[in-house]
């Protein structure tokens, strides 16, 4: 026999190994895949592959996966498993679902360059007219659907659903009305395409108590197996890591994720990256953290913003109040509340006060107020605008809720990078922040978050805030 016909033989046969390990063990498909860029399952990878596995096998139904950004949770629940589904049950269907269309069609994506890498592997390939990113088959009988949450997948069954990353962002899960829209889409639309006997894979990164994962954890406790991998591990751990331990050590060890715990805030960390979200009543702003001082200090740029109000106290009523707060950035970066304006009273009222701090603030102090949706918010704008001549103006609309806005600057506060002038107004300022996002006021809190964001936005700001993200 030949040195060339011997060579071709060994080659077949370890193709035929090759191709009968990865069609057995999951494990072995996904080091494969991942060998090609250089990398290998790490430990928390390999404990999701073994509960993948068992999804596949049918010995878990329900699986929920809570790891922190970064972790890679969706390369090897959304890109590397659904083909190796496929593999198991060529003839079965899966819908694929994320917060958005385009990203669940970035995962079908990423699907169809595999499949058409190692096609001579898995043993099967993309049907050759059917490749779009959002609806395919493949040539063994298999079929994807990928979908953005809320979006329509009447008309579809699926053996295999896999939802990942149900929420885009801070702002969204603190909106009570988003949250219940995604609730209701669960329960009415995808658990009604399911075929029986079909497995569920959440996948996500805790943000709010009462988020998909949190209610079905709240509601059906047994019906789920649940992985939560904290960034650093606490007890009970399910990696058996020892308390503090990083959970992908050779991508961010403990001490770069001290170091982002410190940034982003304890809300932040609590939820995104330790899956276990605290209650909002009051935790949100870390008061303690406030530093009070009774000289003020030198700003290179400060901003006076304004949470407006038209309506004055009569009789019994307690209408909002409108708010002037100033805040100001030093050379090495600190922020300081130097000083609050606070009134109740109808438009006129309103407009005379904010001229006369103009006046008192100086031209240097940029003056923010926010635009009120619809025309009589342009016409309000407009007007102080004109009484305003002179000064530097920045007008913007309010983005997202409250909550999303205030957690930049709460970040900083926690971090002790904010001061606050000793003065008659701040025992009432720092009760609102303490209380928030369910105290009765808010108007303090919504002219911090404001002046903040404008200061992030001036000319020659430095942006060393935290803003919360999304990274798979």
């Amino acid at each position: 026999m030949t040195q060339s016909l011997i060579a071709e033989l060994l080659r077949l046969h370890d193709e035929s190994v090759s191709r009968e390990r990865v069609r057995t063990n999951l494990v072995d498909w996904a080091s494969g895949v991942m060998a090609f860029s250089g990398l290998m399952p790490a430990a928390h990878h390999r404990f999701l592959l073994q509960h993948l596995d068992r999804v596949a096998s049918g010995d878990i139904r329900r699986l929920m996966v809570l790891m922190p950004p970064g972790s890679a949770k969706s390369t090897y629940s959304s890109v590397i498993f659904p083909i190796w589904w496929f593999m198991r049950h060529p003839r079965s269907s899966i819908i694929a679902v994320s917060h958005t269309a385009a990203l669940a069609e970035q995962f079908s994506r990423s699907i169809h360059t595999l499949i058409e890498q190692h096609h001579h592997i898995i043993g099967f390939s993309l049907k050759s007219n059917d490749r779009s990113s959002g609806h395919w088959r493949t040539d063994a009988g298999g079929e994807y659907f990928a979908a953005g949450v809320r979006g329509a997948i009447t008309g579809r069954r699926a053996d295999l659903a896999i939802i990942d990353d149900p929420i885009k962002s801070m702002a969204e899960a603190d909106s009570a009305r988003h949250r219940q829209q995604v609730w209701d889409w669960y329960t009415s639309e995808l658990t009604t395409r399911l075929k029986p006997g079909a497995r569920i894979v959440l996948v996500m990164t805790r943000w709010h108590e009462q988020d998909l994962g949190g209610q079905l954890a709240a509601r059906a406790p047994d019906a789920w197996r649940i992985l939560r991998l904290p960034a650093l591990a606490e007890a009970n751990d399910q990696l058996e890591r020892p308390i503090g331990a990083p959970l992908w050590p050779e991508w961010e060890n403990q001490e770069a994720l001290l170091q982002k715990r410190d940034l982003v805030g304890s809300r932040v960390w609590a939820a995104l990256f330790q899956q276990s979200p605290l209650p909002p009543e009051g935790r949100l702003f870390k008061v303690s953290s406030l530093d009070v001082i009774t000289a003020p200090l030198a700003a290179t740029r400060t901003v006076r913003a304004w949470d407006l109000a038209a309506t004055a106290q009569t009789g019994g009523q307690d209408p909002d109040w409108t708010v002037g707060l100033r805040l100001g950035v030093t050379e090495t970066g600190r922020y300081v509340i130097e000083d609050i304006v606070r009134l109740r009273g109808n438009a006129h009222t309103v407009e005379d006060a904010i001229t006369a701090t103009a006046r008192s603030d100086g031209h240097a102090v940029v003056i923010s107020l926010p635009i009120d949706p619809g025309q009589a918010g342009k016409a309000q704008i407009a007007r102080l605008s004109s009484l305003l001549q002179g000064y530097r103006i920045s007008s913007t609309r309010e983005q997202g809720s409250k909550a999303a806005r205030a957690a930049p600057v709460a970040a900083q506060i926690e971090a002790g990078n904010v001061a606050a002038l000793k003065a008659p107004w701040l025992a009432e300022f720092i009760d609102e922040l303490g209380a928030f996002p369910h105290g009765h006021k808010d108007d303090q809190v919504d002219a911090l978050s404001r002046a903040f964001l404008t200061l992030l936005d001036l000319p020659g700001a430095s942006r060393r805030v935290f803003i919360p993200f999304n990274v798979r």
